[in-house]
């Protein structure tokens, strides 16, 4: 029976352990080498067209094996829409996708069953759980943020009817920043590189990365064009606050900037604010959101991802018991795990700017034009970011 007297009665969280978002809800389920993974998208708006062929560009740009710098894992990603797509239309009801796992090699995880790697959750799912799935990392693997891309599929098609649109590239790869940015070289290599002159260094740097058998982190840029002011809330549903927790829900992420993010801490006051003209606004060091809430200016989100845990360099560690033990990683391992960041990151920034848009809608829809809306600034990016 539900209680609700004075502090008994709590409302249920916005986010629940496999859940996100608040009026467009996404939950995720599946393990890494289970049958299958999938998600369930509700409170999408019906009137969407989508179809199973929709979802193949991005997941194929997400997927491993696409080139020696990442895991060999080949997986069709073939979607299957179980439930809220009628006759190619999304109907407004709960959006079931389905994606069979296909080529999970379990056995190179055998002798890694009792053990804890350095740098992975098996120790934190086995003291929370008390139980672990060893397989490719469980539920913990990157293979769970599959369904997220997917899901994001949508949400873009619904975004770009608005005018928005979501990009993103890398913007750092170990010491190596990029020495210019050309949008259209972004997807033109294994990557998202923004400079194709120095696809040549990153070939070379990460074949003797994977040599060696060590690995190395990476920074993910990504930005939303389009968005106008007003999405986001003032206190507690902070559009940063959310892409924060959006892009920290990531595997393998360890930092997130909003605009100039950590430099704005070398900065002055009279630098750093972002001047207001009647040509528009002169930078953006914000980022596009000032107060939690969207100014009308581009959207920019920096992703910091740690170097890969899973080596094949031996390591002192501990088994389930307590005893020393020699660590050894096998199977397929991406040496650097931001080369395929690139599409999760652009889907967690459009899935949560969509729900934020149908919760302004939902709230401030009918306040209409508000003046003066003032112009954004030059779109062009750093390229170091």
């Amino acid at each position: 029976m539900l209680q609700c007297a004075i502090g008994r009665y709590r409302p249920p969280p916005d986010a629940s352990l496999n859940t996100f978002g608040q009026l467009l809800r996404v939950t995720t389920f599946g393990e890494s080498h289970g049958p299958a993974i999938g998600c369930v998208l509700d409170g999408c708006p019906p009137g969407i067209a989508i179809a199973p062929e929709d979802f193949v560009h991005d997941l194929a740009r997400r997927a491993t094996g696409k080139s020696r710098h990442t895991s060999a894992r080949h997986e069709a990603d073939a979607v299957e829409i179980l439930s809220g797509v009628y006759e190619g239309i999304t109907t407004g009801t709960p959006i079931a996708l389905l994606i069979r796992n296909t080529d999970a090699r379990s056995k190179d995880y055998a002798k890694i069953a009792a053990q804890f790697r350095p740098g992975h959750a098996d120790y934190t799912y086995w003291q929370k759980y008390g139980i672990r799935d060893p397989r490719g990392g469980g539920r913990s693997s990157a293979r769970e943020t599959t369904m997220r891309v997917a899901a994001a599929v949508i949400a873009k098609k619904w975004l770009a009817q608005r005018g928005v649109t979501v990009r993103g590239w890398m913007s750092q790869i170990g010491q190596i920043v990029p020495t210019g940015f050309d949008a259209n070289a972004i997807e033109s290599n294994p990557f998202f590189w923004p400079d194709s002159a120095q696809v040549p260094e990153l070939e070379t740097y990460m074949d003797a990365l994977r040599k060696s058998g060590d690995s190395v982190g990476a920074r993910v840029t990504v930005v939303a064009d389009g968005v106008p002011p007003g999405w986001g809330e003032p206190i507690y549903g902070k559009l940063d606050a959310e892409l924060a927790a959006a892009m920290m829900s990531i595997n393998a992420v360890k930092g997130v900037e909003i605009g100039d993010g950590f430099d704005a801490v070398a900065q002055t006051g009279s630098e750093h604010r972002d001047v207001m003209t009647t040509m528009g606004f002169l930078s953006n060091h914000a980022g596009g959101i000032l107060g939690g809430i969207s100014s009308g200016q581009q959207i920019v989100v920096s992703v910091a991802f740690k170097p890969t845990s899973s080596l094949r360099l031996p390591v002192a560690g501990l088994d389930v018991d307590g005893n020393d033990v020699e660590i050894v990683t096998t199977g397929r391992h991406d040496p650097c795990v931001g080369i395929r960041a690139t599409p999760i990151c652009e889907a967690m920034l459009a899935l949560v700017l969509m729900d934020q848009a149908l919760r302004h809608r939902a709230q401030c829809g009918d306040v209409g034009e508000i003046t003066p809306r003032i112009p954004a600034a030059s779109a062009m990016p750093d390229p170091k970011r």
